[in-house]
């Protein structure tokens, strides 16, 4: 496909726009996974052919908002590489054979146009069929199969409470959107410096919960199908968990704080604030039947079982790209994109590089 010469010239500028700063110690590295790296020659190599070939990176390139496109190949990269060092762990073998036939019915024929909606699931679908579709596609066989291979025996322990529900213990307004937010980042961040501020601050939000499902009962509400936006110590297995199992709450290990959006679509536009007392991945859980799962939520599963490798390999992703965000298991501009926190007990922590 040819470009203008006006094309041409936002490219060039917008290159220069897709990463500016000081990196990891390894030059010429735009990511480190433990003892690989990913090559800022190779992102730009990729960026350069969605260019050449895919209309909505024409377009961002236009806008000048090619560090988006950036971004998105570093995470992309990034997530493929830990999926290959979990599934050579767990002994999972990609099929190639299935990847072929999803890619021969493709609707978008390997092109994302430009007047596509959504930004991030646009860019996503640009890197995804630059850097190779069918390895994309393999990608996601392998994060299902991640989550096929270890959702049986995940199990965790937390307490609890949920941003948005009841009113604020300070202003006593019902917190939403923005303020939402900030109120579970600032709860999470006390939990992390005080445990003990946890179980006291949990141990009341349960007692309100429980006293305003009584006077919702009294007053003719039903509000048994409304799940609980509260708890100590509860222990569950992944398989139970549905969507909660693809947030940090099962990819933390013991003794972390996280604040992220809560995934119940009875409780939208709230925020989840959850203390990790256990986690265990090694032994069998018995449970009643687990129900079943669309591939967009297994998948998603599978990947968040990536977070604990990210931090065993010591990850870090050169800033001329941003940060990785643990929450949303990407590449952001800087810690104020974070869509929620991961942070070790007895501190602000950082987890997020």
């Amino acid at each position: 496909m040819g470009r203008p010469r006006a094309l041409v010239a936002v490219v060039a500028g917008a290159l220069l726009l897709a990463g500016c700063g000081s990196g990891p110690s390894q030059v010429g590295a735009a990511a480190v996974i433990g003892d690989r790296s990913i090559s800022i020659d190779r992102v730009q190599n990729l960026i350069d052919k969605a260019i050449r070939e895919q209309p909505y990176a024409q377009k961002l390139a236009a806008e000048h908002k090619l560090d988006v496109l950036g971004r998105a190949v570093v995470g992309q990269l990034v997530l493929h590489e830990l999926l290959a060092e979990a599934a050579e762990k767990q002994g999972i073998a990609p099929d190639y054979a299935k990847a072929d036939a999803q890619l021969a019915n493709d609707p978008l024929n390997g092109q994302v146009p430009a007047d596509s909606g959504d930004e991030t699931q646009a860019v996503n679908q640009v890197v995804a069929r630059t850097r190779d579709h069918r390895e994309e596609l393999t990608d996601t066989y392998l994060a299902q199969s991640l989550a096929d291979k270890v959702l049986p025996d995940l199990s965790v322990t937390f307490d609890f409470t949920t941003i948005g529900v009841l009113p604020d213990p300070t202003t006593g307004a019902r917190l939403q959107g923005a303020d939402a937010q900030k109120a579970a980042f600032d709860l999470a961040r006390q939990f992390a410096a005080d445990p003990a501020a946890a179980a006291q601050r949990i141990g009341s939000d349960v007692r309100s919960e429980a006293a305003a499902r009584q006077r919702a009962k009294q007053a003719g509400q039903d509000v048994d199908s409304v799940p609980p936006f509260t708890g100590l110590g509860d222990a569950v297995p992944a398989t139970q968990a549905g969507a909660l199992a693809a947030t940090p709450v099962y990819g933390s290990s013991a003794g972390t704080v996280t604040a992220c959006p809560n995934p119940d679509p009875q409780l939208p536009g709230t925020w989840l604030v959850a203390v990790i007392r256990q986690r265990t991945d090694d032994k069998p859980v018995a449970t009643e039947k687990a129900p079943e799962l669309d591939a967009a939520t297994k998948t998603a599963i599978g990947m968040r079982q990536l977070q604990p490798l990210f931090d065993r390999l010591g990850v870090r992703i050169n800033k001329r790209y941003g940060v990785w965000d643990a929450v949303a298991m990407a590449v952001v501009p800087s810690a104020d994109a974070f869509q929620g926190l991961v942070l070790p007990s007895g501190g602000s922590g950082r987890t997020q590089q």
